[in-house]
C-alpha cells in the first residue's frame, strides 16, 4: 500500500511544491478523471492524486491502461503552468525527460522515449504519460499530468501494443513508491521550471540523444517513412520514399523496421 504520510515527509525533506494536497485512494476510476475534476473545482498548482489500482486507466486515444492493484505506481498531478495553449501539448516531451531523469539511476539499461509519450527500455514499455488540458476561454487554465509506472510487475496481459517492462525486471531495488513519487516530481518542478522559460526548443539535443525512433522505419496513421527525429514544434519528422518531409503532430506510431 501507498503510505501517504512516509510520501508527506520525504517531500518536506526535498522542499517539493508538487504533491499537495495529496489524494490517495486504494481503488479509483483514473487518477487523471479526478484530478481533471478537482481542476474544474479550484484545486491548486500540485495536487497529485494517487490510486493503488484504476477500475477505468486509460492512456492516449482511449487506450485502456491494465494494472495489477498495487504492483505499480499510478498517479495524476494537476499542474497551471504559464504557457500559451498551443504549447500544452509539447510539456509531455518534458515530463517524458523528467521521469526518465528520475529512473536512470535506478535501471543499468537506457531508457528512451518514443514519441509522444512512452519510455521504453530497448523495445518494452516502462511507463506511460498522458496529458490533458482544460481551457478557461481561450487561456490554459490547467494540465492534469497522468503517470503509469510498472515497477513490480512481472506477467503482463496478452495483446499489448506494445511489450512491457517493469523496475522489478530490469534488476531496480529501489522500488519504493513513495521516494519513486517523489523523485519523478523534483524532476518534474525542475523540468517545467525550463520549460515555461524555453519551451521544447531546448530539450531537443537531450530528446535526440534518447530517440527510440530515430532513422527507424515507423509509421503514423497514414505517413510512413523514416522517422528523422523532432522538430521544435515537438512534432515528429518522418522522412517519406519520395524525399517530402512530414511534421506528425500527433498519432500512434507504429515500428516498420
Amino acid at each position: 500500500m501507498f503510505d501517504a504520510a512516509r510520501f508527506r515527509s520525504l517531500a518536506g525533506e526535498r522542499g517539493l511544491t508538487l504533491g499537495e494536497p495529496l489524494d490517495y485512494r486504494e481503488l479509483t476510476a483514473s487518477t487523471n478523471d479526478s484530478a481533471l475534476i478537482a481542476a474544474r473545482s479550484g484545486a491548486p498548482h500540485g495536487a497529485t492524486f494517487v490510486a493503488g489500482a484504476q477500475s477505468a486507466g486509460r492512456g492516449r486515444r482511449g487506450q485502456r491502461w491494465l494494472s495489477g492493484a498495487g504492483e505499480n505506481l499510478l498517479f495524476s498531478v494537476l499542474l497551471r503552468p504559464k504557457l500559451e495553449p498551443a504549447h500544452a501539448s509539447t510539456l509531455t516531451l518534458a515530463v517524458g525527460l523528467a521521469v526518465r531523469d528520475a529512473l536512470l539511476p535506478r535501471v543499468s539499461g537506457a531508457i528512451q522515449l518514443k514519441w509522444p509519450n512512452d519510455l521504453l527500455i530497448g523495445t518494452a514499455k516502462l511507463a506511460g504519460i498522458l496529458l490533458e488540458s482544460q481551457l478557461q476561454g481561450s487561456q490554459l487554465s490547467a494540465v492534469v499530468v497522468g503517470v503509469g509506472l510498472n515497477v513490480h510487475a512481472r506477467e503482463f496481459p496478452a495483446g499489448l501494443a506494445l511489450p512491457a517492462t517493469s523496475l522489478a525486471l530490469c534488476g531496480s531495488v529501489e522500488l519504493e513508491h513513495e521516494r519513486l513519487l517523489v523523485d519523478i516530481l523534483a524532476a518534474l518542478e525542475r523540468r517545467l521550471v525550463a520549460f515555461e522559460r524555453d519551451g521544447v526548443t531546448r530539450l531537443l539535443p537531450e530528446l535526440k540523444q534518447c530517440d527510440a525512433l530515430l532513422e527507424r522505419k515507423v509509421r503514423v496513421e497514414t505517413v510512413a517513412g523514416i522517422a528523422r527525429g523532432i522538430d521544435d514544434a515537438g512534432r515528429l519528422v518522418i522522412e517519406d520514399s519520395a524525399g517530402a518531409l512530414h511534421h506528425v503532430a500527433s498519432g500512434s506510431v507504429e515500428w516498420l523496421d
